[in-house]
């Protein structure tokens, strides 16, 4: 896969900015970043768009910049110009599905229909923009088009929210969630800085899913008896449910941690830092995949889990 795809199926979120003031976007772009995104879909809906691209880019390089409702070949130019890194359409344009492939310019069109999707597959375009999602019949509306097309991968952008990010987080055929919630016009006008970061810090952790089991209700450690959700949140750095009561505790020094997704879970927790034991990452005939951290928390092995 395009190893830029790659990094927007991997971040899984994918925020769709309006700028109004470039002046603004600068910060806002520091809201993601200090939230836990290195992500940023700027539309070209406004005439600041060109130049926030171009501010963004220049003082956080290492973000990954897209423009977005790109409706033509001259938008697409002068945003990669302004230094977009990849294009994203609304709609599917084969003129400018063309110039970005002769540009090699990553781009995912709007594909709400079989025969959408059709014209996208001539391309060899297989991560589409489903949009606008509440339309089109969000989740569900997904998952109908995938059952044919077992080789496309949808990024849903509209009507989405921390409400029913959820109902998208763990399903194979979604390759990222786009939408305005996660750094809304109304947070960046008001200078809300800390309200943008705080949201996508929350859409982080309900995107990862994680799950700890009740079952391992303590470590004992330095400071005595901690509770292991504590323990190991504070470790990977991400909030853990600890209300499951199946449970996940596999051996007494052994727990597993549930994810939505065991790559997007390492991306996030080897960028905290943490290091994971790739050789030994498991996919078992149940169709669960195991990936094991490197070293112990406290006194317990620790593995993600996907089913």
């Amino acid at each position: 896969m395009n190893n830029i795809l790659k990094r927007i199926g991997n971040a899984g979120l994918v925020p769709v900015v309006v700028i109004d003031d470039a002046e603004l976007a600068v910060p806002a772009a520091k809201a993601l970043i200090d939230g836990g995104l290195e992500i940023m879909e700027i539309t070209m809906r406004t005439d600041q768009a060109l130049t926030a691209i171009k501010k963004v880019k220049k003082v956080y390089p290492q973000i990954l910049l897209g423009a977005g409702t790109v409706l033509s070949i001259e938008n697409a130019r002068e945003a990669v110009d302004a230094g977009a890194e990849f294009i994203v359409s609304p709609g599917l344009n084969p003129e400018l599905i063309e110039w970005c492939e002769d540009q090699k310019i990553v781009v995912t069109p709007g594909a709400v229909t079989p025969t959408e999707i059709q014209q996208a597959l001539k391309f060899n375009l297989t991560v589409l923009k489903f949009f606008p999602g509440n339309i089109f019949g969000g989740i569900k509306g997904c998952e109908a088009l995938y059952n044919p097309y077992r080789m496309v991968k949808f990024i849903p952008t509209g009507g989405i929210s921390l409400n029913n990010l959820e109902d998208y987080a763990s399903k194979p055929y979604i390759h990222a969630i786009g939408g305005s919630w996660l750094c809304s016009s109304a947070d960046i006008n008001n200078k809300d800085f800390d309200q943008i970061t705080r949201i996508v810090k929350e859409s982080i952790d309900i995107l990862l899913g994680f799950e700890l089991s009740d079952r391992v209700s303590s470590i004992e450690g330095e400071k005595g008896s901690l509770p292991a959700a504590d323990i190991i949140s504070d470790t990977l750095g991400f909030n853990l449910k600890r209300d499951n009561p199946a449970g996940y505790a596999e051996t007494a020094g052994n727990i597993a941690i549930k994810t939505n997704n065991v790559d997007r879970a390492a991306y996030y927790i080897e960028r905290k830092g943490n290091e994971l034991d790739w050789r030994i990452k498991l996919e078992h005939k149940q169709g669960r995949i195991m990936l094991y951290l490197e070293g112990n928390t406290g006194d317990l092995a620790v593995h993600l889990f996907q089913e």
